[in-house]
């Protein structure tokens, strides 16, 4: 089953049938579409519900969505597509952050979480765990992109596009525009709505974190994934691929969050390395 819906000017994708429903929430600087391989695995099991997150539609008008805003859409995308039940979040990078943020304000409401390589990203034990060259690079790519977002036009987009060809990103460049910039702008500048607000993320539902090893530096803490896995019905997996590891090997990816979220209950207390 295909259906269509609008929720506060989104527009909203959902797909396959099943008992459960999977919200799949996207990054920068990509669209719904890089949940593809998920959802052509998924749909079979899952009603697979994906969206282009607000502000980083091209088609759309320009505009910064600060946090609040954000949480405002979420909840009610998912009170349209949760059947009055509670839902799984399938994250991204930024997807993560707001993600984590709605879990944090809305726990009733979720049953299950798979997060992609953001952990603690913003807390002092990953700053700690960087060196200075590490710290150096975060602060400049974030840097390039809010002023990506405060040039905009096309002199924006070029910045946006260079930035996202020389980070190795997969989304193509044909949906890419410097309007997807605005958190990193709300980041550096506290504009429009800072997320100095955030509350710190602390699961008490099952999750499951993949992560890339092949990165010049990670978005969490060596702690943070510890923690994790000690948990019951949680488990982290870090697989040999970059930032991006539902592109760059679908089919593992794919297979570690099936079998994860079939046996939730008996997925293990340590951090397992993928073998692939």
């Amino acid at each position: 089953m295909n259906k269509q819906l609008v929720v506060d000017g989104i527009d909203i994708h959902i797909e396959g049938e099943g008992a459960e429903t999977i919200v799949m929430i996207h990054g920068w600087p990509d669209t719904y579409r890089l949940w593809d391989a998920q959802v052509a695995e998924l749909r079979h099991r899952y009603r697979c519900v994906r969206f282009t997150l607000p502000g980083f539609d091209i088609s759309k008008p320009r505009r910064a969505y600060s946090l609040d805003a954000t949480m405002r859409v979420l909840l009610h995308i998912v009170n349209s597509v949760s059947a009055k039940q509670k839902v799984i979040l399938m994250l991204h990078d930024w997807g993560c952050v707001f993600g984590y943020e709605f879990y944090m304000r809305n726990k009733a409401l979720v049953s299950a979480i798979i997060g992609v390589d953001i952990g603690d990203a913003q807390s002092r034990a990953t700053n700690r765990s960087r060196s200075l060259t590490q710290k150096m690079m975060v602060s400049g790519y974030q840097s390039m992109l809010a002023l990506g977002w405060a040039m905009g036009g096309t002199p924006g987009d070029l910045l946006t596009r260079t930035m996202a060809r020389l980070l190795g990103t997969p989304s193509p460049r044909e949906y890419i525009s410097a309007k997807m910039n605005f958190p990193y702008y709300i980041l550096t500048g506290g504009a429009a709505g800072s997320y100095s607000s955030l509350v710190p993320f602390a699961p008490a539902v099952p999750m499951l974190f993949i992560y890339g090893m092949r990165k010049p530096f990670m978005f969490h803490s060596p702690q943070w994934t510890e923690t994790l896995a000690a948990k019951p019905g949680c488990k982290v997996v870090a697989m040999e691929t970059d930032h991006w590891p539902m592109v760059r090997q679908p089919e593992r990816f794919n297979d570690i969050v099936i079998g994860w979220l079939e046996r939730p209950a008996e997925t293990g207390a340590a951090a397992e390395e993928d073998a692939a």
